[in-house]
């Protein structure tokens, strides 16, 4: 009898993880509305498989103005995703986000999203382009403070060493990179922010209540760059403003 019990106690417990893990699957999948203009041409039964066979997601094709994760439409806010049949289609996702559906869009704007879109010719004929690829607009970081006060900081304590505007350039130690060079790099915030800590710097830098002081039997070797958590803002605000010094393109190995 108790064996009886466990067996059915492990095949209730079987038959609850199969369904969940069913249900798991089946929330894999996103509604997408279109137009019926669009979807008599065939090219979303010829799309939309192609995607859910790269990614495991399924699409519920769903008539425009009924409820959906994402939708396809023209003259809307939206992604622009290719043109055809003398209109510009976009691709909006409606928030909140679902994470499928923006799935949807990275592939349809990405490279193999583009050239699947641009591989669809019936009769040998293509019906739509895609749309130019997305750019990844990077905005410049600037840092809020007193950039006038932190261009005189680093001229003081930094020109020494870099060159900082035009009035270090013939001061400067050339082996030491500009601040324009330093700008250039994609991790220039975090280098000037821990700069204290980046050698040669720890050797005669002071930072009030950063760093510890030096030991009296090991002196900085040469004069002491001292300034404050605040003075140092105002440097990070000034480097914002630089413009980067053009490094060229990144060295390509073969």
């Amino acid at each position: 009898m108790r064996c009886r019990l466990l067996k059915s106690c492990l095949l209730s417990l079987l038959l609850g993880t199969m369904i969940a893990i069913s249900a798991k699957a089946e929330t894999r999948s996103f509604r997408l509305g279109a137009p019926e203009a669009l979807a008599q041409t065939g090219f979303l039964k010829y799309l939309l498989p192609r995607f859910s066979l790269k990614t495991g997601i399924r699409i519920e094709l769903v008539p425009e103005g009924e409820a959906a994760e994402a939708v396809i439409a023209v003259e809307a806010p939206g992604i622009p995703v290719f043109s055809g049949l003398g209109k510009d289609w976009v691709l909006a996702v409606v928030e909140p986000r679902d994470p499928h559906a923006a799935s949807f869009e990275d592939w349809l704007t990405g490279d193999v999203g583009r050239k699947t879109i641009e591989a669809f010719k019936p009769g040998g004929t293509a019906i739509f382009a895609a749309a130019a690829a997305r750019s990844e607009t990077v905005r410049p970081l600037l840092v809020d403070g007193d950039a006038a006060a932190g261009e005189r900081l680093s001229v003081r304590h930094c020109g020494r060493c870099h060159m900082v505007n035009e009035a270090t350039r013939m001061t400067s130690i050339g082996s030491t990179p500009s601040f324009a060079v330093l700008r250039g790099l994609s991790n220039w915030h975090e280098r000037f922010e821990s700069f204290f800590a980046r050698n040669p710097h720890p050797a005669f830098t002071i930072i009030d209540g950063v760093t510890e002081p030096f030991e009296s039997n090991r002196p900085p070797p040469i004069v002491p760059l001292e300034i404050s958590l605040g003075e140092l803002d105002a440097i990070l605000a000034f480097v914002s403003r630089i413009p980067p010094a053009d490094l060229g393109a990144p060295i390509q190995y073969q």
